[in-house]
């Protein structure tokens, strides 16, 4: 059965792996990302029926573009079965005394912010079909932070703890979410990393009906 997957960040080089896998499983996509040229470079090259596409560059931090877009979705294809959602920087180098408050509204911005609008918008179309999935990818060293690293940690934290209350709260409704920790992601494959084929495959498995009772997990792929 075809079902809907929702991407952000689906230009990076791990979104556009993740796009490409689940597009050659039959799947329709729904595309997030804020740069619309290469939005429809990704359209172009996944060549899917116009069917089962549907594109949107916005700031997942307006938290009303990211309501109407979920309407959209919902219009055109009864809503969504998944939410992988990669959209998120890095910022560290600094001690907690060095760090400036502009980084921490960053990271809480790109990480705290987006997922808050996003669970809010379409986890109600999971719990609807009584089917859905959500995964994030995290680093891991989150639960026990370096030196310099602070505001980066602080806020991937708060986003592990987004998920992984969402995962308490739907587990009755066929609903769950997960967390990929990875200490990097190599996309050039130089063996330093998790790659992209690594983490699609384990975002498959976490897709199938054979992980239903994998919720609210921590998934070390390192």
């Amino acid at each position: 059965m075809t079902k809907t997957v929702l991407i952000t960040g689906a230009t990076g080089g791990l979104g556009r792996k993740i796009a490409y896998t689940f597009a050659e499983h039959g799947h329709s996509l729904v595309l997030l990302d804020r740069n619309p040229e290469k939005l429809d470079a990704l359209a172009r090259d996944l060549n899917i029926p116009e069917g089962r596409l549907l594109t949107s560059a916005f700031d997942l931090r307006d938290r009303n573009v990211v309501h109407a877009t979920a309407e959209a979705v919902a219009a055109k294809f009864g809503g969504i079965h998944a939410l992988i959602h990669l959209v998120g920087g890095w910022v560290g180098g600094k001690t907690l005394v060095e760090g400036e408050a502009k980084d921490l509204e960053s990271m809480l911005g790109q990480h705290i912010w987006t997922t808050f609008h996003l669970f809010q918008a379409f986890a109600p179309q999971m719990v609807q079909h009584k089917w859905g999935r959500v995964m994030i990818v995290s680093a891991s060293n989150v639960p026990s932070p370096q030196g310099k690293t602070g505001i980066y940690t602080a806020a991937k934290a708060a986003q592990e703890n987004l998920v992984l209350t969402l995962a308490a709260e739907l587990k009755e409704q066929g609903v769950t979410a997960n967390i990929i920790q990875v200490r990097a992601i190599d996309e050039n494959n130089t063996g330093k990393g998790t790659t992209p084929d690594e983490i699609a495959a384990a975002m498959l498995y976490l897709f199938s009906a054979e992980a239903a009772k994998v919720n609210g997990a921590r998934i070390p792929i390192y």
